[in-house]
């Protein structure tokens, strides 16, 4: 076709094959300049073929087929929505509004750069999914990178590919050799953060020479760490030199925390996702203004359903003392007087050699915390090894240190597995004269406990108050772990206990029989029992604190011991308090009001109530911000305060701790958060309830069936699903797509086998298929029987003419003429549910209607009127365009009579 064969003028309507239906702009010396959905395009002349625009129609005899117009602007309307709320993706929960809206804001302008920070347990991996797969679906990601930490891999791949059809593939480092091409072998990647900040094998100049990445997605962003005199940690400067490189487009980063306590890290954070807005130098008093567009903040007390009702309930949180038996209360009471000496004699040794002992006495406290079972192994080991030298102690202590500081889910299990290797490597150092004496004394007495007392409170506990309860516990150490798996099952059967390891292996467990014997378990099988109600209990250590989602059968938690952190109980009661919960979550915590432990917690708890008092003032729900003040205070801090306040008389504690934490949620800090939130972006049901899409999967149905029948096949809505042949045109070249289909279900809730393939949605590559040809079709006008149309209906599309500012490509709206001569506006969900009432009698929509008694200059005048009426109310549906475009699209006309002439039925149906 050459340049004089098709219409150059502006605003003639072409089509191109692979980008659909455009206007044209401009015509230059050899090419087309286009506007099309997605964008503007340069084209030749060749591959464009005019089309006729809405206003020529109605000067035509003969207007389109129902069913063509109908599916069309079906398919647009569906994509519009989706697009702005990714409401029709096939996720297997059920989305919630909130989420709905976390995926409107960050992809209302591509590229797009947001912190999504919000409470645990409000589903960032469904928020991660509703924001991927519009971007996927249209071609907008075709290159997608998700960076998490190394135990969150799996997940990520899983829930990925179950919910929403993604596949990631897993990064693995024997695949990503020189002559592999990894990076651009495999387009969408899920990959630990930890792996590929080392940069090893030149791994980082293989990922920078790949191609850019459309979309980098970063699980637990606030590792992302730079500190002012330490300079970057290892991922934040990767990330900085894939920026420097032009290799990312779009960034989200999630974080619970995203405020470390340091201004200037927060601040680097911003910067490396938005160096235009943010500032290191500058103050973030001055740039707070700037927080509402990169940062979301949902929290639980705010989040809602569909109706405007509150999802989460605060956790009723049940501390239970229990004492000591004699025989316990006599070997606590000489480890207490061992540890008090050992203090003593630590401050006569040279720096480094009391440093290295206290080290190794603080690790006693933490593990004898925990159980008699774990300080009396790690007190065995350490006396069957004699010959280990400082240096390994030396190499331990950095090594603790760099984990302390990374403070990762991958590192809380290593950090106290080293509590407990400490002990053994320090063999060969004294931690008090006649040392060996006493621990052998220590353990002979250890040896007469046959049952430990928190054990016996444990199971009076599931006995009575959780009896017949799915239960979940935590601790800290793998032979506390053993030591209680014992206890359950001797109570309840070999099969009752699953569990969750750094090592997913646990030792010293003694069978029913008593038998005693080793057991592995891999994290997935343990959730997946658990979950399943194959086993009532799931003891986890640290690395069950993230990750896992425990809520479908249990609400009821016990911590066997307290991890010298409350960010750690925090992040614990996120596995059953998060969003699928019914029952308000019960937590109970454990402990000997004698210890110095118990001391310490009391009166920390007594410090974050006064926090929280002190934040109530300024805020209704202050819960919220428990997160992220103790987000704010250094893992550092906790600990030494334990380790310090077990040397202190217990009538100065209280006076010592004041002094000690004066800067734990100070006035600094509860100013920082407040500040924060109040300048975060933040769902607020209330102000958007009248956007939020009322649809869902089965308001796709319409348009499918539809879509299959103007491709002449026919539709058979069983009980069990659709069943059809499909057309031609859809399987051509996709060996993807079968040649018949059967049992295909428009339900998320479908659990059943093989529902990744059932269930159709945005992403279903059979879907996808029926929307791309559908919005191909050039039919734009048309009549539709009376009694099915009431109300004139006009098909306009708003685009935005500034495309660098990379705004939604365009949203689809209705309005009608009511037949009083009143004007109604439609969105696009609300537009896709009329145009799915026309299909309640499909058979007419595939016969022609003459045009009788119709006035094409009537129908221009209205249409006319239609624009009108939707550029005055098109800033209440806040598209956040620069500059606004209103095309009309398509106008549904109601008809009078119908012809006999129909559109042939072709004879291939199914049977």
């Amino acid at each position: 076709m050459t340049m004089q064969e098709i219409s150059v003028s502006p605003n003639a309507s072409v089509f191109h094959e692979r980008f659909g239906q455009g206007s044209v702009l401009a015509a230059m010396p050899q090419t087309v300049v286009v506007r099309f959905t997605h964008g503007i395009e340069e084209c030749s002349p060749e591959e464009l073929r005019s089309v006729s625009s809405v206003y020529a129609m109605l000067n035509s005899t003969e207007w389109n087929v129902p069913l063509e117009v109908i599916t069309r602007f079906q398919a647009e309307a569906i994509r519009s929505t989706n697009d702005a709320w990714g409401v029709f993706t096939r996720s297997r929960i059920q989305l919630l509004p909130h989420q709905l809206w976390v995926c409107r804001k960050v992809l209302a302008k591509l590229p797009t750069r947001w912190i999504v920070a919000d409470d645990v347990g409000l589903g960032k991996t469904v928020e991660a999914g509703l924001i991927l797969l519009p971007l996927v679906s249209r071609g907008d990601a075709r290159r997608v990178l998700v960076l998490c930490p190394a135990s969150l891999v799996e997940q990520w791949q899983l829930r990925m590919r179950d919910m929403f059809g993604i596949h990631l593939t897993p990064y693995m480092t024997e695949l990503d050799k020189p002559d592999n091409d990894f990076w651009g072998s495999y387009p969408q990647v899920v990959a630990s953060l930890h792996t590929l900040r080392l940069d090893r094998n030149e791994r980082q100049k293989r990922i920078i020479e790949s191609e850019p990445w459309d979309i980098v997605i970063v699980d637990e962003a606030h590792h992302l760490n730079a500190d002012e005199k330490g300079g970057a940690t290892l991922g934040y400067a990767f990330l900085e030199k894939m920026l420097a490189a032009q290799k990312i487009r779009s960034m989200v980063f999630f974080t619970g925390t995203p405020h470390r306590g340091k201004d200037f890290g927060f601040l680097s954070l911003l910067k490396l996702l938005r160096g235009d807005l943010f500032d290191t130098e500058k103050s973030l008093h001055e740039q707070l203004p700037q927080i509402a567009e990169v940062m979301i903040r949902n929290n639980k007390q705010n989040v809602t359903d569909l109706s405007g009702n509150r999802l989460f309930q605060k956790p009723a949180n049940r501390p239970m003392e229990y004492a000591y038996s004699p025989e316990e209360a006599d070997f606590y009471g000489m480890l207490t007087n061992f540890i008090a000496d050992g203090k003593l004699y630590a401050s006569g040794l040279s720096a480094n050699n009391g440093r290295a002992v206290m080290l190794v006495l603080f690790a006693m406290q933490k593990l004898a915390s925990s159980s008699v079972a774990a300080i009396s192994k790690a007190l065995r080991n350490r006396i069957d090894k004699k010959q280990r030298i400082k240096k390994e102690i030396a190499q331990l202590e950095a090594k603790l240190e760099l984990y302390k500081q990374l403070e990762t889910e991958d590192e809380f299990d290593e950090i106290n597995r080293i509590d407990e290797e400490i002990l053994e490597l320090s063999a060969g150092l004294r931690l008090s004269d006649n040392e060996e004496h006493y621990l052998r004394i220590l353990l002979e007495k250890a040896d007469k406990i046959h049952t430990e007392s928190k054990v016996t409170e444990i199971l009076s506990l599931l006995e009575n108050e959780f009896s017949g309860r799915s239960v979940l516990l935590f601790t800290e150490y793998k032979a506390t772990q053993a030591l209680v798996m014992s206890a359950l099952i001797s109570q309840y059967g070999d099969d009752s206990v699953v569990f969750i390891n750094g090592d997913s292996r646990v030792d010293d467990v003694v069978l029913k029989n008593g038998t005693k014997t080793s057991r592995r378990m891999t994290r997935k099988d343990a959730v997946a029992k658990f979950n399943k109600g194959q086993a009532r209990f799931l003891i986890a250590t640290e690395a069950g604190g993230e990750g896992i989602d425990l809520q479908e059968r249990c609400h009821s938690m016990i911590h066997i011991d307290l991890p010298w952190n409350p960010m750690r109980l925090h992040q614990r009661v996120g596995r059953l308090n998060r969003y699928g919960q019914t029952e308000q979550v019960e937590v109970v915590t454990i402990r000997n009001p004698d210890t110095v432990e118990s001391h310490i917690w009391n009166i920390l708890n007594e410090k974050i109530e006064r926090i929280m008092r002190a934040v109530g003032q300024a805020m209704d729900e202050p819960e919220d911000l428990l997160q992220l003040v103790l987000g704010m205070t250094t893992p550092d801090f906790f600990r030494e305060i334990f380790m310090e306040g077990s040397s202190i008389e217990r009538e100065r504690l209280p006076d010592w701790f004041d002094s000690r934490s004066a800067t734990f949620g100070g006035r600094n800090v509860i100013d920082t958060v407040k500040e924060l939130i109040g300048h975060c972006s933040k769902f607020d049901f209330p102000q958007i309830s009248d956007q939020i899409p009322r649809v869902d999967l089965i308001d796709l149905k319409a348009f499918f069936i539809g879509a299959i029948e103007n491709n002449r096949r026919k539709v058979h809505d069983e009980e069990s699903g659709l069943k059809f042949i499909t057309p031609d045109e859809w399987h051509k070249g996709d060996v993807a797509i079968q040649k018949e289909y059967k049992e295909l279900l428009f339900d998320r809730r479908y659990k059943g086998e093989k529902a990744i393939q059932r269930v159709l949605g945005v992403g279903h590559r059979l879907f996808d298929k029926a929307m791309e040809l559908a919005m191909r079709q050039t039919a734009s006008v048309t009549i539709v029987p009376e009694k099915i149309l009431n109300n004139a209906l006009f098909v306009f599309k708003v685009n935005d003419r500034v495309t660098t500012m990379g705004s939604r490509a365009s949203v689809l709206f209705g309005v009608e003429k009511r037949s009083d001569g009143e004007w109604n506006t439609l969105s696009d969900w609300k537009l896709l549910l009329l145009l799915n009432e026309l299909s309640t009698d499909r058979g007419l929509w595939k016969r022609r209607i003459p045009l009788v008694d119709i006035d094409g200059r009537i129908v221009a005048h209205d249409a006319e009127q239609a624009l009108l009426r939707l550029r005055e109310f098109l800033n209440d549906f806040h598209l956040d365009f620069k500059v606004p475009e209103t095309v009309l699209t398509g106008i549904l006309w109601p008809g009078t009579a119908v012809s006999e002439k129909e559109i042939p039925e072709s004879a291939e149906q199914t049977s």
